[in-house]
């Protein structure tokens, strides 16, 4: 029987090496990053409001890669009401705390829940405002095998040649997970020859000596700004490889360090793009760090950006490093008060990447992405944004609200208020609140004193609303008199009916192209445009700035929903979604793909060389099907013992030329030697 652990690890790299959509594996990733995968009963996933305020931490802890062994003593100070008779504290389930004293030293007795979670009796009780000093030491193995505090999910392993310590596994006794911002001062001690990454970094690591006995060596970081530092990285890597003045620097492992150049001219470009787009950051330096490929997609903390070795050297890894790098921005400098408010930072650390896309490869780039943004935005909108902490921060609903339809929030934003505007919002979001939990009225206020709009209706829209418009139209063209060309007369129908917003229209002629905002407002709005053509084409939102609802859409929202049931380990559930998405649209070469790559999981070979000759035969979009495809059908040739027919295969996906996510590269590889079957599988 496959384990969660497995299932999930098993659907990551079906999604990294089987040709995942960009789009869909961002998606994806985000929901990686943040998510539980495996469902449970919403009242068990719901998180309980913080009954105290963590306000800092002393952590003193020591590395031993080779034993996978973590031990530390935790200073966490706190304030708490003074009627709260039981502190409660995430703590990773693979940790064994030695002892808990308070301030006075007195000794503090405290239970431990299925997953970890720390309750404990305070000797005496709290003082209003009043901040407590409390101390933890503990150890433990953590390899990454072991329950976590998310299941399915490796957040933690202490290993070589990389060590990493996430912040939501819970390494120290933590509460109020990116919403609670705290202080960091941490001393970390691994062995020699291991360079250690966190928050704060004060200067060069010093000689010690290990528990063992053995040389190693300790780093020192203070990040004094109440933020998210919880994040540790240490391993065996070569460089810094550094761009620009030299504060942006990549540290790889020898196994990757040919990319180090590009990454860090990538990561520099990226960062100054966000810095003119957002403002100065709270510090220029920035530490891009491998990942080992076991573990999160990316990973963010104040000064650090990391990601997978295998995304270093991959096209797909640019728009994965600057989604991540803008979280410096929207995340670390300001996060959301609530879980309700969590679409602002998440949603703009998404279009900060989009906004980078549009930048490097123009608009045309950018609105493809567009259309995998606008799935996940409407894939789980069943309640409002505003409502959005009802649900588990750790579900895929929770993820494809506040991150794409967050996204789309502020596409639109920008569409409504002007490009000037909508910059000027954003830099005046993070100066006026550094270093604080910001709240989805605070972002409406600042974004109406620099448009010197009304923005009610569109916030009331898009945020305590559900659903997006299904936009029609209907016209008639009258010839004008003495030679003075066409006049149309339409109407715009949509069928929300408290619906209010500027939308473009396009019409198309003999000669010039006439383009025109229409206040779209209600059900029905009418509109008169004048041209000196005859009209031949007429077009409602052609430039994709609206998120609204097409057919093509709900094909991609059924594929999307599919890919995130089979992450989930729902075979059946993400198979009903593929088939759904043939019903809309028989021709869909990427729901036949999904299901080849479906069928391929359960070794349904037969089935699916079926399904995959359908996606070569489909419409071809996205265009990536094709080889991959080829590839799928290549292995399964290899498997079932057929290797002249494996290598047509191949050579047909070399022929394609189209190297998306390393396509051709993996098909050269299996021209050499035939594939098999991972013995995991």
């Amino acid at each position: 029987m496959m384990t969660a652990m497995h299932r999930t690890k098993l659907n990551m790299r079906h999604g990294l090496r089987l040709g995942l959509s960009l789009g869909a594996l961002l998606a994806l990733t985000a929901v990686l990053i943040l998510g539980q995968l495996i469902p449970t009963p919403l009242a068990a996933q719901r998180p309980e409001r913080a009954a105290l305020a963590i306000t800092g931490y002393v952590i003193d802890a020591e590395l031993d890669p080779a034993a996978h062994h973590l031990a530390a003593k935790t200073v966490v100070a706190f304030t708490a009401p003074e009627t709260l008779d039981v502190v409660s504290f995430g703590f990773h389930p693979a940790l064994k705390i030695g002892k808990i004293t308070d301030d006075t030293g007195k000794v503090l007795t405290g239970e431990r829940t299925a997953d970890g979670t720390i309750r404990i009796t305070p000797a005496s009780p709290f003082t209003k405002g009043q901040v407590s000093h409390w101390t933890f030491e503990y150890d433990g193995i953590i390899t990454g095998n072991e329950d976590g505090p998310i299941e399915g999910l490796k957040l933690a392993a202490i290993q070589e040649p990389i060590t990493y310590l996430l912040y939501p596994a819970r390494w120290f006794p933590s509460t109020g997970y990116m919403t609670d911002r705290f202080i960091a001062e941490m001393h970390i001690r691994v062995p020699q020859g291991m360079k250690v990454f966190a928050s704060g970094s004060t200067g060069a690591s010093k000689s010690v000596t290990l528990a063992s006995g053995k040389p190693g060596d300790q780093f020192d970081f203070n990040w004094n700004k109440p933020g998210f530092p919880g994040t540790v990285i240490a391993g065996r890597y070569v460089g810094p490889v550094t761009a620009g003045p030299g504060n942006i620097k990549v540290y790889l492992t020898v196994s990757h360090q040919a990319a180090a150049n590009q990454l860090a001219q990538t990561a520099a470009r990226e960062y100054d793009f966000f810095t003119d787009s957002f403002g100065a950051p709270e510090t220029s330096h920035l530490n891009v760090v491998e990942l080992p490929d076991d573990t999160l997609p990316a990973v963010w903390a104040p000064e650090l950006a990391a990601i997978l070795g295998s995304r270093v050297s991959d096209k797909s890894g640019v728009r994965l490093l600057a989604n991540t790098i803008a979280h410096q921005w929207w995340g670390s400098e300001v996060s959301p008060r609530t879980q309700n408010d969590a679409w602002i930072t998440n949603g703009m650390a998404r279009y900060g990447e989009l906004m980078f896309l549009e930048d490097e490869s123009g608009k045309s780039a950018m609105n493809a992405a567009l259309q995998d943004v606008s799935a996940g935005a409407l894939a789980y909108d069943t309640i409002p944004l505003s409502s959005a902490g009802r649900l588990s921060p750790f579900s895929p609903e929770f993820q494809s609200m506040t991150l794409e339809k967050g996204a789309m929030i502020f596409h639109m934003l920008r569409w409504e208020v002007g490009d000037k505007a909508f910059l000027a919002t954003l830099k005046g979001t993070l100066s006026q609140y550094t270093d604080t939990g910001i709240r989805a009225a605070d972002l409406i206020k600042v974004a109406e004193a620099q448009s010197q709009q009304q923005l009610t209706a569109f916030f009331a829209q898009w945020i305590d609303g559900t659903g997006a418009p299904v936009f029609t139209d209907k016209y008639a063209v009258y010839r004008l008199g003495n030679n003075k060309g066409f006049r149309t007369i339409g109407e715009i129908q949509q069928d929300l009916d408290l619906f209010r917003m500027p939308v473009e229209l396009r019409v198309e002629t003999d000669g010039k192209t006439e383009n025109q905002k229409v206040d779209v407002v209600g059900t029905d709005t009418q509109y008169v445009v004048d041209t000196f053509g005859r009209p031949r084409h007429i077009s409602i939102d052609p430039g994709d700035w609206v998120l609204k609802s097409t057919p093509d859409l709900q094909v991609r929202i059924a594929i999307l929903k599919g890919q995130q049931l089979v992450a989930q380990g729902d075979l059946t559930g993400g198979l009903a979604e593929y088939q759904k998405a043939l019903e809309a649209n028989s021709q869909s070469s990427l729901a036949n793909y999904r299901i080849g790559e479906l069928l391929f999981t359960q070794h349904n070979f037969q089935a699916s060389v079926n399904a995959y000759r359908d996606a070569l035969r489909g419409d071809g979009e996205p265009r990536w099907t094709e080889v991959w495809s080829h590839i799928a059908l290549g292995k399964i040739f290899d498997i079932t013992g057929q290797r002249d027919r494996a290598v047509n295969e191949y050579r047909l996906a070399v022929q394609t030329n189209d190297n998306t996510q390393g396509a051709v590269n993996e098909a050269r590889q299996w021209l050499q030697k035939p594939y098999k079957l991972p013995e995991t599988e």
